[in-house]
């Protein structure tokens, strides 16, 4: 619980400071005592729903606004450290190095296709786009009736409405980034 104080107060100081709001003027808005706004911002207190609804509406952001956890400046991921998500009998590895977060429109992963290994992809929701970047080996895809060839190096954009495959014809491993764009 001290985690969520700490997020309500962190994200409520700093979209009031964004707009520039003293405490008085975010309290007016709001209809939240100064006094209050004060010990959220300090993580003393632990607003109800309501409080925290008002001040949403007040300010006008979403309620999630006020709780999510902010990420920090800098990310390291350790792919090692990473659960794969598997198909192909382990041929295909799929490693979400940075998931979806609402706050974002974006998704990437690294890929791994193993000798062999065909794998097709369903077709997403309409304007999702797929950003594939090959750094290993050499891709064979095919988008629709569209048949496509990434050398190492090379990248690839397509709207990602239609049925996609990925396919490694050589001998080693293929490996890519792989950004998927949520409109």
């Amino acid at each position: 619980m001290e985690n969520i104080q700490k997020n309500i107060g962190v994200n409520l100081k700093n979209i009031r400071k964004s707009r520039g709001y003293s405490l008085d003027t975010a309290a007016d808005i709001t209809g939240v005592s100064k006094a209050m706004l004060g010990q959220i911002e300090r993580g003393e207190s632990n607003p109800t729903v309501t409080t925290l609804w008002k001040i949403a509406t007040g300010l006008q952001v979403s309620f999630s606004s006020l709780i999510s956890e902010q990420p920090s400046e800098v990310l390291h991921v350790d792919l090692q450290s990473i659960s794969p998500i598997i198909e192909c009998n382990g041929n295909y590895r799929v490693y979400p190095t940075f998931p979806f977060d609402p706050r974002k429109k974006f998704e990437i992963f690294i890929v791994e296709i193993e000798p062999g290994c065909q794998h097709t992809a369903d077709k997403h929701n309409e304007g999702v786009e797929e950003y594939v970047t090959v750094m290993s080996g050499t891709l064979e895809m095919l988008i629709g009736e569209q048949y496509i060839q990434i050398a190492q190096g090379n990248s690839l954009r397509f709207l990602a409405n239609k049925a996609h495959t990925y396919k490694n014809s050589v001998t080693e491993v293929i490996r890519l980034q792989v950004v998927m764009y949520y409109p």
